[in-house]
């Protein structure tokens, strides 16, 4: 765990010593290299599961492929921000990197803590660094009130999860995620527990989130800079699943009787946000919204408590956030060029970029499921899971499925088909450094389905 979190914590000087010629090359180089180091969690496996360095941290099957992906996100973050910070005054920048890797410590200490109350801290100090990314370097005027919405949301859901660890300490002696699972099972009868199960898990689905308290992500999502949108798609959504399948371990006889109304939530949400998604106008905000419709059947995988939905649901999480990372970059590469998200003034783009055309189509169909990408393993093993706990819940998953592949098409139709309009003058060319950057992003994609047993998770 060292080895990756020590070179981490010492990017802090390389970023304020570089010399300015030099920053965004050292700090990518450096990432890279980090990124590289973290690959080698993914060959340690021993009989107990648990590969722990020390007392409070540690490696298991289950963080493994988050962490990886949260190392790999780093670099790729830093070369999308370079073009629009690059103009920025030098203290400005190195503090937007300053501000990207302290957000990688903090979720690198999220997913390796096996201590539930550190899990906690370093779940809400990761909202510190993304506020300051989302309201300072945000592209619209809207981006204080998206900050507000994103502050106050999470926390009015957290808030009542550090109570519930509070009684679990008081009750089981410890927060230890390698002992809590070998504790008695808690008998939980009354309507107290129950309020207790639901303060466990609401702030995890306000993180995922779940439909109804969603509303903070596509502002977000909308406002943030590209850098912000990647981190948040990516990784601090999977912090809500992470949660979440972290301390089912505790809530075991309660979640039979409580899940009913979530799932029906998650369930729902993915037809909802998939049918918003097929009439939004905004290019940032429907990749938004489609993040919300896929993380309801991760909620779903994870509520119904199979090892099948389990894996289903790291595999999509995983493959969701490579994928939708990759879309948010493609979005910002047009953004820079046209300077409007409105994808009706951006049409016809295939002709002009041709190659940037292509990775818009491997986004598109990597995001409805096209097989054999890890995104369609993990939505058939959550569907297939979910049909054998209730073969209703078929009708919901299928007509999103088909939702899903409408509006992936009416994405790709709207930016990349048509005439070019006639505004449209004098574009950039695409640099080499926006495609490394998506092919960064997709080509692990395509090379996780020869091995999907990296993200397993422990269901294998």
């Amino acid at each position: 765990m060292l080895k990756i979190l020590a070179p981490t914590v010492m990017l802090f000087p390389t970023i304020w010593l570089s010399s300015p010629k030099w920053l965004w090359t050292t700090t990518t180089a450096q990432t890279l290299l980090i990124a590289l180091m973290s690959l080698t969690w993914l060959k340690t496996s021993t009989e107990m599961g648990w590969t722990s360095t020390n007392l409070y941290m540690g490696v298991d099957p289950l963080s493994t492929p988050l962490l990886v992906l949260t190392c790999w996100l780093l670099p790729l973050m830093i070369l999308a921000s370079q073009n629009h910070i690059a103009t920025e005054p030098i203290p400005r920048q190195r503090m937007y990197i300053s501000l990207l890797v302290s957000l990688q410590t903090f979720l690198i200490m999220a997913f390796g803590a096996t201590e539930i109350i550190m899990f906690y801290i370093m779940f809400e100090a990761t909202l510190i660094p993304t506020l300051i990314i989302i309201t300072r370097w945000g592209n619209q005027a809207e981006r204080l009130n998206a900050g507000t919405y994103f502050l106050f949301y999470t926390l009015a859901g957290s808030l009542p999860l550090l109570v519930a660890l509070l009684l679990l300490q008081q009750n089981t002696g410890t927060l230890s995620m390698l002992i809590i699972q070998y504790s008695q099972p808690l008998h939980l009868h009354t309507w107290a527990d129950k309020v207790w199960w639901a303060g466990c898990l609401i702030a995890f689905l306000v993180k995922m989130p779940l439909y109804g308290v969603h509303l903070w992500l596509p502002k977000a999502h909308v406002e943030a800079p590209v850098a912000g949108s990647m981190v948040l798609a990516a990784i601090l959504l999977k912090l809500g699943g992470y949660g979440m399948m972290r301390m089912m371990a505790v809530l075991d006889p309660l979640t039979k009787d409580m899940a009913y109304p979530f799932i029906i939530l998650a369930l729902w949400g993915i037809i909802m946000t998939g049918s918003i998604c097929l009439r939004q106008t905004d290019l940032k905000s429907l990749i938004a919204y489609s993040s919300v419709s896929h993380m309801g059947l991760v909620a779903g995988g994870i509520l119904i408590q199979t090892p099948w939905g389990f894996t289903g649901a790291i595999i999509l999480m995983i493959a969701h956030g490579l994928v939708s990372s990759a879309l948010f970059c493609l979005a910002n590469t047009t953004y820079e060029r046209t300077h409007s998200r409105t994808m009706i003034l951006a049409r016809g783009l295939q002709t002009i970029f041709p190659l940037m055309a292509m990775w818009w189509f491997i986004a598109n169909l990597a995001n409805l499921a096209l097989p054999p990408l890890p995104n369609l393993m993990g939505e058939l093993l959550i569907i297939t899971a979910m049909f054998n706990w209730s073969p209703w819940t078929l009708a919901l998953t299928g007509t999103g499925t088909l939702i899903t592949a409408a509006y992936s098409l009416y994405l790709f139709l709207m930016t990349q088909r048509g005439l070019v309009p006639l505004h449209i003058m004098a574009l950039q060319p695409s640099h080499t450094r926006e495609h490394l950057l998506i092919a960064l992003h997709l080509i692990p994609v395509m090379l996780l389905i020869l091995k999907p047993e990296l993200m397993w998770g422990w269901c294998y």
